[in-house]
């Protein structure tokens, strides 16, 4: 029978083995991550000041893994998520440089007229992508400049104008960043898609995007021609009115403000996105279809202005027809057209 003192000693040794496989593992697990967090810094062409900066981000990159998997391994979600560009920067960091807090119209209904108000829901087509019918450029990238205003706005110009013209034109962004210093609309440090078609149609239009690229940072304005596109007006969607804005989407691209700034979305990688969402307005996209997922569940398409390594190649589904009616992230609070 052993004793007291040999039992205890027993139980030390195990304790120290399992506290060395425990300490093995965590430093496996550690190597792994620091191994993925070089991976992708090379896929990202991320470089960082110093060791110090290197070690604060990789903390960050290895907590956002964290989240990452642990919402993914929870399996009863309609959409997952990936380890993306945004993957070292913190949430706060991320909202900084991607969104804007510079949407203001709260009007429960539309003050500049529908033109799709008597419009039949049961004439509508069961599923529109406007990318189908050549009126989406390709997906572009605002970096690390807070203008998803003028990309959302040229996105549903460049709409527009290949609807009525036939041709599709990449238009300016920077022209917007630049020169529309009216109203809310502040360059990177945020505006809104309702004063980017004001200032559209005072200016005359906008030029090519070849002729005024994009350069992801406040400039001076520079004079050219700006008739590459042109739109006459814009007409706001009623607020919160999803059927409403299924009709403006059936007819053409529509710009949207949603709340953009959650984990969530900053690492959405595909699939429909679902559940509880804010509705605190920061991001602007465009609406460029809708249609049904192969569950069953209805959604709306959207052009985002992050790039390619973003959500579905730098596009986004989110769920269409939810009982609140401000739409999933406030979707339907106060989208907007141009009009030709």
């Amino acid at each position: 029978m052993a004793t007291p003192k040999a039992l205890l000693l027993a139980f030390l040794c195990c304790a120290c083995i399992s506290g060395a496989v425990m300490a093995a593992r965590e430093l496996s697990d550690d190597s792994a991550m620091v191994a993925r967090h070089k991976q992708w810094m090379a896929q990202y062409n991320r470089i960082y000041k110093d060791d110090a900066e290197k070690a604060r981000r990789f903390e960050v990159f290895k907590a956002n893994v964290k989240f990452i998997e642990s919402f993914n391994a929870a399996g009863n979600r309609k959409f997952w998520l990936g380890v993306n560009q945004f993957a070292d920067l913190t949430n706060d960091e991320f909202r900084a440089t991607k969104t804007n807090k510079g949407f203001h119209r709260n009007s429960g209904k539309s003050h500049t007229g529908f033109r799709y108000g008597n419009v039949s829901i049961d004439a509508l087509p069961a599923t529109v992508d406007w990318r189908t019918k050549g009126a989406v450029t390709p997906i572009k990238n605002q970096g690390q400049c807070g203008c998803c205003w003028a990309f959302s706005a040229v996105a549903a110009m460049e709409g527009i104008v290949k609807i009525s013209t036939g041709k599709l034109i990449s238009l300016s962004e920077q022209e917007l960043v630049d020169c529309d210093v009216h109203g809310q609309d502040q360059g990177c440090n945020g505006g809104e898609m309702d004063d980017a078609f004001k200032f559209i149609i005072k200016n005359g239009g906008l030029t090519t995007e070849s002729s005024y690229p994009y350069t992801a940072e406040d400039d001076k304005c520079k004079a050219g021609s700006n008739s590459a596109g042109t739109i006459k007006g814009y007409e706001d969607v009623p607020a919160n009115d999803e059927a409403s804005l299924m009709k403006a989407v059936a007819n053409q691209p529509v710009s949207v403000a949603v709340d953009g700034g959650d984990m969530t979305f900053q690492f959405y990688s595909g699939g429909v996105m679902t559940g509880s969402c804010g509705t605190d307005l920061d991001h602007g996209i465009a609406a460029i279809g809708y249609g049904k997922a192969s569950d069953g569940t209805k959604y709306w398409l959207m052009k985002n202005s992050w790039g390619t390594t973003w959500g579905e190649n730098g596009f986004l589904r989110m769920e269409k027809g939810i009982s609140d009616k401000r739409g999933m992230c406030g979707l339907a609070m106060q989208p907007s057209y141009p009009t030709k």
